[in-house]
């Protein structure tokens, strides 16, 4: 089945009230000015940002904001949480975004999107303005993990100005001003209700569809890369929520994020060492190409490499919301559409 074909027949669930899009995110990130030449930000060059755009509770110019958003993963040895990591260092100013609180809360599965009107009460208790300059950025223990789900939520949902840091580590390291404590209250906002494009995304039974007809005619106009540890995607390893199969959707590739990453400071490579490493999976850049991961979060660690490596078509780039938490609750093991080594 072509992918044109199931898009046009795909609709969304009544329970997520989604609006017709009126922007795309590619045309969100051409309304307003930026202070940035690039999606990726060095801690210099926010840190001369802040400088430049300094906090101001009178100011009504567009400011810059940087946007903790500190995760850990479930089963994390140490039990971090994101609100503990904010509080024991952040950048000064910084607003902190809670990926298991901004959320669908009518899925059972976690990190889904949130309704518009989710996404917008949130912006407005975070005292975000829609003109604001969002700086999203991660932990110092883990460099890049979290930041770019948040960073491509913003987009997705249509914010005209977001980036992502490179990275919060690198910040630390070099001596950058860090402050401690709890988030400083802020004045509510009046953020408007967005609509966005519903073709950046994908949910499950388009997923299945797509999965399905993998080998049939059609089958190759769509490449799935998969951000897991490669253990868990060739079904060797244990996933870390109890009871959930490990393995791999038929027709995905392995692309565990941290290959996109510097092994030392955890921050994403240069544009041409990523388009090295992905084309170094055989990925056509001339597909659709889904991005999944676990729960939908490090997916968007793979949407932010080939968004800044300028791999393949920005129209063609989607990422799977409910990823592998989902696909391994929802299909069985005997179907045929879980895959081991």
């Amino acid at each position: 089945m072509a992918l044109a074909v199931l898009r046009s027949s795909f609709r969304p669930t009544p329970l997520r009230r989604f609006q017709l899009p009126v922007q795309t995110m590619a045309m969100s990130q051409q309304r307003f000015s930026s202070s940035f030449s690039s999606y990726l930000v060095t801690p210099q060059e926010l840190n001369t940002a802040l400088k430049k755009y300094p906090s101001s509770s009178i100011s009504t110019a567009p400011r810059v904001i940087p946007l903790c958003a500190a995760w850990f993963m479930p089963n994390d040895p140490e039990g971090r949480t994101g609100i503990a990591a904010f509080r024991q260092g952040h950048i000064p100013h910084a607003r902190f975004f809670d990926i298991d609180g901004v959320k669908d809360e009518d899925s059972p599965y976690p990190h889904m999107l949130p309704t518009n009107e989710h996404f917008a009460e949130a912006m407005r208790e975070l005292g975000i303005q829609r003109d604001d300059e969002i700086v999203v950025y991660d932990t110092a223990e883990q460099g890049i993990l979290s930041a770019p789900r948040v960073g491509w939520t913003l987009r997705f949902f249509g914010h005209p100005n977001v980036h992502v840091l490179n990275n919060y580590r690198l910040w630390v390291e070099q001596g950058l001003p860090v402050e401690s404590g709890d988030p400083k209250p802020v004045e509510k906002t009046k953020y408007p209700i967005p609509a966005y494009d519903t073709d950046h995304v994908v949910l499950f039974p388009e997923m299945k569809e797509i999965v399905k007809d993998y080998g049939k005619e059609g089958a190759d106009e769509v490449e799935i890369l998969d951000a897991r540890p490669y253990g868990r995607w060739s079904g060797e390893a244990p996933e870390p929520r109890a009871g959930l199969s490990s393995g791999h959707m038929p027709g995905s590739t392995s692309l565990p994020f941290g290959e996109l990453l510097d092994p030392k400071t955890k921050a994403f490579l240069s544009p041409d060492e990523l388009r090295k490493v992905i084309e170094g999976k055989g990925v056509d850049p001339s597909k659709t190409i889904i991005s999944s991961c676990g729960s939908g979060v490090t997916a968007a660690v793979i949407e932010t490499a080939l968004h800044v490596s300028g791999f393949g078509d920005p129209a063609k780039r989607r990422l799977y919301d409910g990823s592998w938490t989902e696909w391994a609750q929802r299909v069985k093991e005997g179907s045929g559409l879980i895959k081991k080594l």
